[in-house]
């Protein structure tokens, strides 16, 4: 079953709209839930009057935030949401009470009927304002300057020497623009209290961590709480935490004894978020003239909305992994995230790292051009060897960066076509890791990352229970085919039951591109322990695997192989903060782009993204082109259309209409190869592919942009305004554009 191009076991029921979403979900009597919003970014609430909403027809029940007061967060160190706002707003579109009634349409009526008072407090809309001291905490009970959330200080090696050798200093500032998700399918969950056990069915990546919060929110034993994540319609991370309205949903289903669903609406999602952050940065490199690096300096302003989110990992992720890529001897890094009267922002596909790889790369190709280096051959020469550790003390094994520079090079004729081409026409490249996997749970413990358990029945078919939420990436799929792999029998014969917190064992999540890595490992090790049993009843003997299964089951009773996976110890080093970043491995990408820029209007054609990627092993090489594809769409969006921004308070674009995403007519020709490391530690060899391939598109296209114009480009989206802006004001670009005329 490894490395064939076969069909995903999902596939069929995707296809034929037989796989059965959250919001696809009804139950007998069900009511349907509404969340009222706030219409202020910073607000004290002074009295909500709730009578008027309660004697609406069809209304059944409203809960505010006196009823859910304990305080929550994804990780343990933010614990600064309620399910409901108290005593104050932070940022328009934070739920202050939610209706349930009979129907969705009625419940909608009666939330303007709910009369909220607000006493205005100024607010805070940019990570300058944050900085300021004169301005009222978003939150009262922070101990940082201003609203600060969360600083990280890291020096490696001798930065002052680094800096003291360098035959150069460059020093470039750059800002990467939030944006978020938009995925197709809009957050649901229902739930249903019944015996005094509450199910909620919903669309969460994280289903492990969902029932460890709801537990605590809810005041319910965890034994008495089961989280089923359905198929999910995309997620990218932005469904890897608790949200208000699946807790909502739980409360109110216990307290009107009646199942209850939420689904938001598309505006919704836009202020639920928890995308991309936006983020200032700072970036001074020492090289010597050969281009070696002799140090770095990198710092970082994280934009991070109201509330705490993933942030503190966030922050430190924007820093973490950029020795990862290339040999720097001396690092620093400085990270701030703020908090902001917006939506909070979280983790968006790469996780922390697009922002800054965009502003190392860009750099780096800044560096060649001023060094007359050949960029290509410059990144391959400064790369991270295999098996080493970088300055940052983070394990590296396998490492195909220099095999993919290599690859995109010669597909393209990079070289050949660099700095050749007419003006108007460009090529850049950009290369970038990502981890598989963190090394540390959120919840810090000593207990299995993934676990897994096969069963196979006399019939011959096998089943696969696993924790892992399917969110389009194909998690069934690699569970069934390493199985299947392992026993020797057909994918079609294997089922996948996950996602479920009552049927399957723990996994913390579809997150951190974890998923091959260590839930492959674990249903691996769970399939061995079943082939060892049938092994162990006639090994010289050659028979159908039914008949296996029954002889070793008549030995040994019902055929049950566990398994589990926990990260190695030592993949980092010992300060604070050595948390974030480590990883089991680490997967490499490296892209070409080409474009050709319109100088007229500054519309910019995005003529071939090529791309490799360092997977370990291709599982499925049809998947893993899907996956690069998909990052490269992604990328295209983020390079040039998506940004969640905000006139005054409100926010600009919350619709797929006017938050502008690639269509078919702007996705480009798009040429993957795979390049295979077989890492030591991945499942039959296996690295990720969900995360990496997206983080060097934007780089690459804002080389290649370079190439065309003989202008950089220092802040995303690039928007036609902002290179028409960057060409007037660049006299080497106005000189080659009048060159150029006939």
């Amino acid at each position: 079953m490894i490395g064939k191009r076969l069909p995903r076991i999902d596939a069929y029921a995707k296809a034929t709209g037989q796989a059965v979403y959250a919001d696809d979900m009804a139950l007998p009597r069900m009511l349907f839930g509404k969340l009222l919003r706030s219409t202020r970014a910073h607000a004290q609430i002074v009295r909500i009057d709730c009578s008027d909403a309660l004697r609406c027809p069809g209304v059944v029940a409203i809960a505010d935030g006196s009823e859910l007061p304990v305080r929550y967060g994804i990780l343990p160190s933010s614990q600064d949401e309620t399910v409901f706002a108290i005593g104050k707003v932070r940022y328009v579109g934070e739920p202050i009470a939610a209706v349930v009634a009979e129907d969705e349409l009625l419940a909608q009526q009666a939330l303007s009927r709910i009369r909220v008072e607000y006493a205005p407090l100024p607010s805070v809309m940019t990570i300058e304002d944050a900085l300021r001291d004169d301005l009222p905490k978003i939150h009262e009970d922070s101990r940082k300057a201003g609203n600060v959330h969360k600083e990280a200080h890291l020096v490696f090696g001798d930065l002052e020497a680094g800096f003291a050798a360098a035959d150069h200093v460059f020093e470039d500032d750059y800002f990467y623009e939030g944006n978020t998700h938009a995925a197709m399918e809009e957050h649901s969950a229902l739930a249903q209290c019944s015996d005094g056990k509450i199910t909620i069915w919903t669309s969460s990546q994280t289903p492990h961590y969902l029932h460890r919060i709801a537990a605590s929110v809810l005041d319910v034993p965890a034994a008495r709480l089961r989280i089923v994540a359905p198929f999910i319609g995309g997620g990218f991370g932005g469904k890897t935490e608790p949200f208000h309205h699946e807790l909502a949903a739980a409360h109110l289903a216990r307290k009107t004894g009646r199942p209850v669903k939420f689904t938001l609406t598309r505006e919704e999602v836009f202020y639920a978020h928890r995308g991309r952050h936006p983020v200032k940065m700072k970036i001074k490199t020492g090289v010597k003239n050969d281009g070696t690096i002799t140090a770095c300096h990198l710092q970082t302003w994280l934009d991070g909305g109201a509330y705490g989110s993933y942030g503190i990992a966030s922050t430190y992720y924007t820093g973490a992994l950029t020795p990862v890529t290339y040999e720097i001897p001396a690092y620093a890094f400085d990270g701030c995230r703020v908090y902001t009267n917006k939506p909070p922002c979280g983790p968006k596909r790469g996780h922390g790292t697009p922002q800054p790889r965009f502003a190392v790369e860009a750099q780096l190709d800044k560096i060649a051009d001023a060094l007359g280096l050949d960029a290509a051959e410059y990144r391959k020469r400064i790369a991270v060897e295999p098996h080493s550790r970088s300055v940052n003390g983070l394990r590296i094994t396998s490492c195909g960066l220099r095999e993919c520079i290599d690859a995109v090079s010669d597909r393209t004729h990079y070289q050949r076509k660099h700095a050749a081409l007419p003006l108007g026409r460009g090529i850049g490249l950009a290369a970038s890791t990502y981890m598989c996997g963190a090394g540390l749970p959120i919840y810090w413990n000593a207990m299995p990352h993934s676990a897994a358990i096969v069963k196979a029945d006399r019939g011959g078919g096998v089943t696969v229970y696993c924790g892992v939420s399917e969110c389009g990436q194909g998690s069934q799929n690699m569970l069934a085919v390493i199985v299947a792999e392992t026993l020797g029998i057909d994918t079609k014969d294997v089922s996948v039951c996950a996602g479920d917190t009552d049927l399957a064992p723990v996994d913390l999540g579809s997150y951190s591109s974890r998923v091959t890595f260590m839930a492959g490992n674990a249903a691996r090790q769970a399939a061995d322990s079943v082939r060892a049993q049938i092994d162990a009843v006639d090994p010289e003997r050659t028979m159908p695997f039914p008949q296996a299964v029954a002889l070793a089951e008549a030995r040994f009773g019902p055929l049950v192989g566990v398994g589990s996976y926990t990260p190695p110890k030592d993949l980092s080093g010992d300060y604070k903060g050595s948390g974030v970043g480590p990883s089991p491995a680490y997967s490499y990408s490296a892209c070409v782009a080409e474009v050709s820029v319109d100088l007229e209007t500054g519309r910019v054609d995005i003529e071939k993204i090529t791309l490799a990627h360092d997977i370990g092993r291709s599982l499925n090489p049809a998947m893993v082109e899907g996956q690069i594809e998909g990052g490269v769409y992604m990328g295209v969006g983020e390079a040039f259309f998506e940004a969640s921004t905000f006139r005054d308070v409100l926010h600009l674009t919350p619709n797929l209409l006017e938050y502008k995403t690639p269509t078919s007519l702007d996705t480009p020709d798009v040429d993957t190869i795979i390049v295979e490391t077989d890492d030591p530690e991945g499942p039959f060899g296996a690295k990720e592919v969900g995360q990496g391939p997206l983080v060097p598109i934007v780089p690459a296209i804002a080389n290649a942009i370079a190439d065309a114009i003989g202008v950089r480009l220092n802040a995303t989206p690039f928007t036609p305004e902002r290179i028409l802006k960057a060409v007037a004001n660049n006299d080497r670009a106005l000189r080659l554009h009048a060159q150029a005329k006939p």
